[in-house]
Formats: structure tokens, sequence, C-alpha cells
């Protein structure tokens, strides 16, 4: 038999209706004040990424969940010998919006810890970085939508996601010019 977490090392999955999740998290959230489950639930997250996109030529940043229609839970689910802990069960089964524990039918599997460990990383860096909302390929043509080559074509060269940065070919006195661009300063060419 597998070796159950510590209470407080327990993570798992939770299936909720999809654009639920923050309604569930602060249901979930409510509940253990007015239940005192705070000895048996310890954290419910929502991961999002902060991502930016330009919209009529100004640019907006806004949240996504990356996993739409899930939360991640901490909590005391498992005891010692594998077994559920009913009040932990029925808190959670019982909080409007929920669907169930991801991958299992009436018993759930905490998350591994190098599972867990990977994912707070991929959380953090995620809600501190800022990704573009529009996926672009090498060699696809774009408009420029801010800086001193604002309104004119150009075609991708390079991506740096890292940084966010893109080298974008533009025109400049009739030859080809390759510029440095944050991806926020591009658009799709339509």
């Amino acid at each position: 038999m597998a070796l159950i977490p510590d209470p407080r090392d327990q993570w798992y999955v939770i299936h909720v209706l999809s654009g639920q999740e923050n309604t569930v998290r602060k249901n979930i959230e409510r509940r253990i004040g007015t239940e005192e489950m705070g000895d048996l639930v310890f954290e419910i997250l929502v991961p999002t990424e902060r991502v930016s996109e330009v919209k009529k030529g100004k640019k907006t940043e806004t949240k996504r969940k990356f996993f739409p229609g899930y939360i991640i839970a901490n909590m005391h689910l498992l005891d010692d010998e594998g077994a559920l802990v009913d009040r932990t069960w029925y808190f959670v089964q019982d909080t409007h919006g929920v669907i169930g524990f991801a991958g299992t039918k009436n018993k759930p599997t905490p998350m591994r810890p190098r599972e867990v460990e990977s994912m707070l990383v991929q959380i953090k860096e995620r809600e501190e970085s800022v990704k573009p909302k529009v996926a672009y390929t090498v060699g696809e043509t774009v408009k420029v939508s801010d800086g001193p080559f604002q309104n004119q074509p150009g075609v991708i060269e390079e991506i740096d996601t890292e940084k966010g940065k893109l080298l974008v070919s533009v025109t400049v006195f009739g030859r080809p010019t390759p510029v440095e661009l944050e991806y926020w300063q591009i658009e799709k060419d339509v």
C-alpha cells in the first residue's frame, strides 16, 4: 500500500462546475469558518495566470484560469490507514458546484509530493509573469500596434517566450529591418 502523506501534505484536485471555480473556493472558505473545518481543510487554490492582449490599440491585462473546471485543495482527507476522513469528504462533496475528486470514483488519491511542488512553483511563476493571450508563430504576418513602427505590417522571425519578446521584420525605406518588440506591441494581421 502507498504511504499516506501527513495531513498537511495532502493535496487533491477537485472537479467543479466550469466557470464556478472562484465561487466554489469562496463557498468552501466561508464554510470552513462556520463549520469549524480549519483543522481539516487548509488551503484552496484556483490557479490563474496573467494574460495580456492588445484591444483597439490599448494593452489590457486579465487573469485566466489555467486549470478551468478544477480547484486544488490542501486538506486532511485520508487517515494514517488510508481510510477517508468522513467529515472532510462530506464537507467537500456537499459544497454547491463540486462535481467530485478528479481521477477517482469514490476514493481520492493525494497528489505526489513532487507533483505538488511542481504545481506550486508553476502557479507562482504564472501569477508573477504576463503571458500573451494570442499565440504567435515564426513566419506569421502581424501588424505593429505600438511604437515607432505602429500600423506597419511585419513578419515574425524569432519568438522569445521567456522574455515575452519577438523579432519582427518590418520594411524601413524599402528594406526589411528586424525590430525587437514585446508581444503586446503587435496584433494578428486581419
